[in-house]
């Protein structure tokens, strides 16, 4: 398999990162979604939290490294039978998700940090605040992260279901492509 995406295909590199966001993304939702009922004297109501904001951290590095990848390295092509409204409904749908992973990264950075405090990455490195003390803010990131992280899971779940019907109504390597199976030839 190429490392790099083609005109027809995607690159290994392409796939990897897609799936590997795919799954820390959900995993970090689930792991957010568990740990706001954790009470104080839980074991894990610190290392929960510590757990997905180092994984939150890992992954704006993994999207950095995805939109320089992807600036290199153009998408290939729609599919000849795709009509021009998906195309433009794919292309639509991309750049809501890039954005929304984004805005949910932020968001978390700045509950975490609203107190001046750094975020420490599994005791490899910190993360400082760039805000400083800021009263009030994480109340508005909390609030922003809450929803752009069930926009984001929604979102992502619906291009996950456009994939199957693609692969089981159209019959067509929309996700063959993603999982590097594709019957098209570069």
């Amino acid at each position: 398999m190429q490392v790099s995406n083609s005109s027809s295909k995607f690159g290994v590199v392409s796939i990897a990162v897609h799936w590997l966001v795919a799954v820390v993304v959900f995993g970090l939702f689930g792991l957010g979604y568990w740990m706001v009922d954790l009470s104080y004297y839980d074991d894990w109501y610190r290392t929960g939290p510590d757990i997905h904001r180092s994984i939150g951290i890992l992954l704006l590095l993994v999207m950095l490294f995805r939109l320089i990848w992807r600036l290199f390295n153009p998408l290939p092509g729609p599919l000849s039978s795709h009509s021009r409204f998906e195309v433009l409904a794919a292309n639509g749908v991309h750049l809501l998700l890039y954005l929304l992973i984004f805005v949910a990264m932020a968001s978390g950075y700045l509950i975490s940090t609203a107190d001046g405090s750094s975020i420490t990455v599994f005791s490899w490195f910190d993360v400082p605040s760039v805000t400083g003390q800021i009263k009030g803010m994480e109340d508005i990131a909390g609030l922003v992260h809450y929803w752009s992280t069930w926009a984001l899971v929604v979102l992502a779940g619906l291009h996950g279901l456009a994939a199957v019907k693609h692969h089981l109504i159209d019959r067509d390597d929309t996700l063959r492509r993603m999982l590097g199976t594709d019957r098209r030839q570069s």
